[in-house]
């Protein structure tokens, strides 16, 4: 592999880079945002500018110079359902992410910023006389849509189930096994749990997502900051008891839900240190919930293949607990083999699929919002 790629994720208070040159990650960098800066913001798509020049600032500080940027990839945002694959940063998606019709999130920020520093790279390189064009790209983007029409149904014809999940990491993992089994990714039926801020479980056949649920919407297993699915009655109750405003109610489904809601804190290794202490407990108790929930999650996934898994994968940042991923293992490895790849990965993926662009190994898709699933 050849190339420079700069990789950026943007969170809710921090934006994670990353910079690989030739392959190798030359450093990886989780730029914090504090409080104070972010509070000056009315809207988190208020942030690009102060985000992009703290990521030029930073590389300014390790001497990269912008001209040396061969292409800039960046994590997905919120736009409409698309397929999967390699999409270029236009004018049409930057539309779409302001306009944040599919929710606003950090993550819209990432493209933008991309773009933007794509733009000072191409700019610095005709000052200095250097040939190349550099681009912004997202791939795997999370709301890609290859979900079986089935898998969509609920029982009001007014509501279907939106599909968003953790792309880069589920498929990079993906990946990852094919290679270490020597077969395609392709070729296998894979589950993946993305356990992180949010919980995302996705079944992966053929190389699409074939079913998942939504991670952020309210739908799914319970995760560090969101409650999961929830029973219809007790959150009509909630919406109509005139205690909270409709913003506050979405906050308590996706922010302050789940473990966030039980004890005040999003820290796991905060909640299992207190079940250990206390095995009787609340976190004990909360604990054990996760992890059946997510088991429960994984093993109505496979339905959708009549049982024919070939392999379970464990994921995501909640997954360097060995207790945890030890209890979900035992509920589920009957079905199929376990496998654990901790962490979130995303940025690795992100240089991954640079590099298959720099190669040109890979189709560059044109995002269209009216496009046809």
């Amino acid at each position: 592999m050849t190339g420079r790629v700069l990789a950026i994720n943007t969170g809710s208070t921090s934006t994670k880079i990353a910079y690989f040159v030739d392959g190798a990650k030359l450093f990886e960098q989780n730029l914090a945002h504090s409080v104070e800066a972010l509070s000056k913001f009315d809207s988190v798509m208020d942030q690009d500018l102060m985000r992009k020049d703290a990521i030029t600032e930073f590389l300014y500080e390790r001497r990269i110079p912008l001209s040396d940027i061969d292409i800039v990839m960046a994590r997905g945002g919120l736009i409409t359902p698309i397929k999967t694959g390699i999409y270029e940063v236009t004018p049409v998606m930057r539309a779409a992410l302001v306009e944040a019709k599919e929710g606003v999130h950090a993550c819209n920020l990432s493209a933008l910023i991309a773009d933007d520093l794509a733009g000072e790279v191409n700019a610095a390189r005709r000052s200095e006389g250097i040939s190349g064009v550099c681009k912004a790209y997202i791939p795997d983007p999370p709301m890609a849509d290859e979900v079986i029409p089935e898998a969509k149904v609920y029982g009001l014809p007014e509501f279907s189930r939106r599909p968003l999940f953790h792309a880069l990491n589920s498929r990079a993992m993906c990946r990852r096994y094919a290679r270490s089994t020597g077969r395609k990714y392709q070729d296998l039926t894979i589950i993946v749990a993305h356990m992180g801020g949010g919980t995302s479980v996705t079944l992966h056949k053929g190389g699409n997502v074939i079913d998942t649920n939504d991670a952020l919407g309210g739908d799914g297993p319970i995760s560090a900051e969101r409650a999961g699915s929830l029973p219809g009655f007790p959150l009509v109750e909630m919406c109509f008891s005139g205690k909270y405003t409709k913003e506050e109610i979405k906050k308590r489904l996706v922010g302050k839900g789940g473990a966030v809601a039980w004890f005040g804190t999003n820290d796991f290794r905060e909640i299992a240190a207190k079940a250990d202490a206390d095995p009787e407990g609340r976190e004990a108790l909360f604990l054990n919930g996760y992890c059946l929930g997510i088991a429960k999650y994984i093993a109505s996934l496979t339905v959708d293949v009549c049982g024919k898994v070939d392999a379970i994968i464990l994921t995501g940042g909640i997954a360097y607990s060995e207790k945890i991923t030890a209890a979900i293992t035992a509920r589920v490895d009957f079905l199929a083999p376990v496998v654990v790849y901790p962490g979130e990965n995303e940025l690795e993926s992100l240089a991954e699929n640079g590099y298959s662009i720099l190669s040109g190994e890979s189709e560059i898709k044109t995002y269209d919002p009216n496009m046809s699933l």
